[in-house]
């Protein structure tokens, strides 16, 4: 498997940071999943193909209800702790290593493509998107989670990704809903959903020692949320709490359809 640059940071960072993944992770909490799919009802058996699976909370998600699932990840590390994390569960999920923006699958072989909390690590977001609406079968749904940059904020958007660049290299964009709605259809599917929501980062350090940031980007960072512009300040909330920096995610689901009969 041939990787650019930005795939191999992505895989180095994941394969290193894999073990504080775990079930206790702030992902582990999947009531962003059960909102945005809770009217789909995707038949029992129905395969699924979760991307960039992480340590496999998603997937693990997938499974106990009831779908067939496959979990994806560039980094081995991430796809033994998804195995894990399903062994946990009395689970049973198909894991392959793959790159997002180069599926596996046949056309048409999934019902439900998934991505939650990864795609600002793509090298080729609309490559990706390709690929999803590819392996869907015509009905199928893709469900995109993710940290968000706001629409028509454009200095808080250049500060988030300068916040995020110095505390995880791998980072690539926040991408705007409007982006996003417009990058889906140009990929051929019609949007079912599209929210965003305040999701709460409640501890700077603990983003920090995720990430293995190191000392200076950390000095940097930190720099950086000290002098925050006005409205990069205003749309992520930034503040403190007993004595640490919190601030809020606009987090974004976006559910779509490839179009045609039901999956």
């Amino acid at each position: 498997m041939k990787l650019d640059e930005n795939q191999k940071a992505s895989q180095i960072q994941f394969d290193r940071q894999a073990a504080l993944y775990g079930r206790t992770h702030i992902l582990s909490d999947t009531s962003d999943l059960q909102r945005a799919l809770q009217n789909s009802a995707l038949p029992k058996y129905s395969p699924a193909l979760d991307v960039a699976t992480g340590a496999g909370h998603t997937a693990v998600f997938l499974a106990e209800c009831g779908l067939d699932v496959t979990a994806v990840d560039l980094a081995p590390a991430m796809l033994k702790q998804t195995e894990r994390l399903a062994s946990e569960h009395g689970v049973k999920i198909h894991t392959m290593q793959s790159a997002a923006e180069s599926l596996p699958g046949a056309n048409g072989a999934f019902g439900l493509v998934t991505c939650r909390v990864a795609a600002h690590h793509f090298s080729d977001v609309p490559a990706f998107l390709r690929e999803a609406h590819r392996v869907l079968r015509p009905g199928g749904r893709l469900l995109i989670i993710d940290g968000a940059a706001p629409d028509n904020a454009p200095v808080a958007e250049e500060w988030i990704h300068r916040v995020e660049k110095l505390r995880d290299p791998s980072h690539v964009r926040f991408l705007t809903p409007a982006r996003w709605l417009q990058l889906t259809g140009e990929a051929g599917f019609e949007p079912l959903l599209c929210e965003c929501t305040p999701f709460k980062q409640p501890d700077v350090e603990w983003y920090f020692r995720t990430a293995a940031t190191s000392p200076d980007n950390r000095t940097q960072a930190l720099d950086l949320i000290e002098n925050a512009p006005d409205e990069a300040r205003h749309t992520f909330r930034l503040g403190q709490e007993d004595g640490r920096i919190v601030w809020w995610w606009p987090r974004i689901s976006l559910l779509a359809q490839r179009p045609g009969a039901d999956a």
